[in-house]
């Protein structure tokens, strides 16, 4: 990991290690940028980030639980750490879930059931999502014809 941040010339760096086979998460900054790490989980990395002395602002960096077990812990831990601030935040990664079945194509049919916790969270936080760039999925399985399955996480 440290020869990947001195080869694109990371100034600072954090890491959650993983836990046995899985998991663990890496932020790299710039110079420029100013982070302080406000808190971390096997989940996300909190922090509060500033530029050219600007006004700081939250960014919280997620991979969501990819087990259905596991979503509403993290849905419940994030919006506790923002519910009642009003300085701007922007939570950004991979949710590891669908809002809706336009998001996905292929697999098992969209569960609404799942979802319900995770619009809570960005209903109770005041976010919105930024639309995207480029073409309606994000994520691949990678897989041809019946088998292949398509996502926006």
């Amino acid at each position: 990991m440290n020869a990947l941040k001195a080869r694109f010339h990371f100034s600072g760096s954090f890491y959650v290690d993983p836990i046995g086979k899985s998991g663990g998460l890496a932020l790299w900054w710039k110079d420029e940028v100013d982070i302080s790490i406000l808190s971390a989980t096997k989940n996300f990395i909190d922090t509060s980030i500033s530029m050219d002395n600007e006004i700081p602002w939250f960014g919280t960096f997620l991979y969501g639980c990819p087990n259905k077990e596991g979503k509403n812990d993290v849905w419940r831990a994030l919006s506790n750490l923002r519910s009642k601030d009003t300085e701007p935040w922007c939570l950004m990664g991979d949710s590891n879930i669908v809002i809706s079945q336009s998001e996905k194509l292929g697999g098992r049919p969209f569960d609404p059931r799942q979802t319900a916790s995770f619009q809570t969270l960005l209903d109770e936080c005041g976010l919105l999502e930024m639309p995207l760039k480029g073409g309606p999925f994000t994520w691949s399985n990678r897989r041809i014809e019946d088998n292949s399955i398509l996502k926006k996480n």
